[in-house]
């Protein structure tokens, strides 16, 4: 690939080695959320939600557990703007609940913020500017002086219109494009503005350190956020908080990382909706805690409502491969893999396991809302026994034998080959009795009658191609002796080499089903299945229909 040579790093490690961060394992505590799906997510929509559309996300959010939500830029846009007074009007902001307005750091911009956050109960007030060199160089043309100076004005015109209007306010500052600024210069600027706000432990302040565009490996935002959080000023009152962009596909690992270097809060949207590749899709981060035993704080038990709130609220898709909340991410048609956890869903059931482990399941299905039947084996033509197995045991409490599974696998997949289609619990159950269950042509018993002699010897009324006749014969069991009786009629040459019976627990009257097996002399086994509220009745029609199956 051709001009990678104009490319070069855009970003600065810490002046001194960080890798504190590198000695830990795992997350053992969720951090703040705060949702921006209403301003990072609505502005990167073709379609910009309108004034409904986003006080029924706004809905959505609070429902899902979300304690800071940031609403918008109120001096951008005046539906940004009749959104903020709706929320404050209408009064549905909830008491747990705090609003977050976003304003660069401009004194009409910042006036009008304060303007539209008149009678709100509660807001976080976040202001920014660049600080990146590219950002000075390019865009601003100013100096690093210059640039401290519009921070902390901006930082002093918030405290005094805070000071002048109702409502409990506490301050946000971000160095946007903070990953592309020198380490020295980023804590320089946010330590000018800390002392402007001196946080306390009653009125702690916000330092947001964003990834405005993702240029560095995940790790070397986690040594810049540790740098950070080790020599800033009034640490103790500072809410240190990340906002992960994800144009290097790496806004988890960034965030994860970064809050093993010390990082208090996440700022996010659901699905990573966001500007270019997006922010930092919380519901996969949320969910990757959940995964290691760590509570989110979020409620995403019923992912398939979220999922359809989200589609219809903002014209996006989640896809179907989006970790925890794709329609297929539990989705197994792989044989090997259908096996595996149909397995491990036995043996968890069987063992009371405390914890879950089931093979390539990393959370239970059930806990974000998914079903075992529809959402996890799924059944095509790369499926194998163990899948078509799971579906009709756990949908239809059929137990197959082991070797009749294999056989009733194969002909489900060779139908679904064919078809060029996934098949539905409902027709792979239909196939199944379709295929293998009270067969009764060319064969049948019409009616057999059993009494102790020679072990059991059973008269038996018998059809071909709807012809009656009459035979008896001796076994050392009634299926023994009606098989025994049909061989000697009809010239048949086959052992019996399976049987097994079990009650149809899930059937809605008290019926059983057995399982037969024969083996022909070419070494073939054909199957077939009974089922009759009498076990005999069962066997005998599971053996007609084995015959039949030849």
């Amino acid at each position: 690939m051709k001009n990678f040579e104009k490319y070069t790093r855009q970003y600065f490690m810490p002046p001194v080695e960080c890798m504190d961060w590198a000695k830990k394992d795992h997350i053992d505590k969720a951090p703040i959320w705060c949702s921006v799906d209403l301003r990072d997510g609505n502005q990167a929509l073709i379609v910009p939600m309108s004034l409904e559309q986003k006080v029924e996300f706004f809905q959505l959010l609070v429902k899902i557990g979300f304690k800071e939500i940031e609403v918008g830029f109120p001096a951008a846009s005046e539906t940004e703007y009749q959104f903020l007074r709706t929320l404050i009007e209408r009064d549905l902001i909830p008491e747990d609940v705090t609003v977050q307005v976003l304003t660069q750091a401009r004194e009409h911009i910042i006036r009008k913020t304060f303007e539209a956050l008149k009678g709100c109960p509660r807001a976080v007030v976040h202001v920014y500017n660049s600080t990146s060199v590219a950002q000075r160089e390019q865009v601003f043309k100013k100096s690093k002086e210059e640039i401290i100076k519009i921070a902390v004005d901006g930082a002093k015109l918030l405290q005094d219109l805070a000071n002048e209007t109702d409502g409990n306010f506490a301050f946000e500052y971000s160095p946007e494009s903070f990953s592309g600024t020198e380490m020295e210069f980023a804590l320089d600027i946010c330590n000018a503005v800390l002392d402007v706000w001196k946080p306390t432990a009653d009125n702690k302040a916000i330092i947001n350190l964003p990834v405005t565009v993702e240029h560095a490996m995940p790790h070397v935002y986690a040594s810049q956020i540790e740098y950070m959080c080790k020599n800033m000023k009034y640490r103790e009152n500072v809410v240190v908080s990340l906002h992960p962009h994800n144009d290097r596909g790496c806004g988890v690992a960034d965030s994860e990382m970064g809050i093993l270097a010390g990082a208090d809060r996440i700022e996010g949207t659901l699905f990573g909706n966001g500007e270019r590749t997006g922010n930092v899709d919380i519901v996969t981060l949320a969910l990757n805690m959940f995964s290691q035993g760590v509570d989110p704080g979020l409620d995403f038990s019923n992912m398939p409502e979220i999922c359809e709130a989200y589609e219809k609220l903002t014209d996006m898709r989640v896809d179907v491969r989006n970790p925890y909340s794709g329609a297929l991410v539990f989705a197994a048609f792989s044989g090997s893999h259908q096996d595996a956890i149909a397995k491990g869903m036995k043996f968890r059931e069987e063992k009371e396991r405390e914890y879950w482990t089931v093979p390539y399941l990393p959370i239970d299905p059930k806990d974000v809302g998914r079903s075992y039947d529809g959402d996890v084996i799924r059944i095509n033509s790369q499926s194998g026994k163990g899948g078509v197995g799971y579906i009709l045991e756990n949908n239809y409490g059929l137990n197959l034998p082991p070797k009749m599974r294999e056989a009733v696998s194969y002909m489900v997949k060779s139908v679904s080959d064919h078809t060029h289609k996934e098949l539905q619990p409902k027709e792979i159950f239909d196939l199944f009795k379709e295929k293998y269950e009270d067969i009764t042509q060319p064969y049948n018993v019409e009616e057999s009658h059993f009494i102790q002699k020679n072990g059991i010897t059973a008269f038996v009324t018998s059809t071909y191609n709807w012809i009656e006749h009459e035979s008896q014969a001796s076994g050392n069991g009634r299926l023994d002796a009606v098989s025994n009786a049909l061989k000697k009629q009809y010239g048949l040459n086959y052992e019996l080499v399976t049987y097994q019976e079990h009650a149809l627990e899930k059937s809605s009257s008290s019926k059983a089903i057995a399982y037969v097996g024969v083996q022909w002399p070419n070494g073939n086994i054909s199957w077939g299945a009974g089922v009759d509220p009498d076990i005999i009745k069962a066997s005998i029609n599971a053996l007609v229909t084995a015959i039949n199956n030849h």
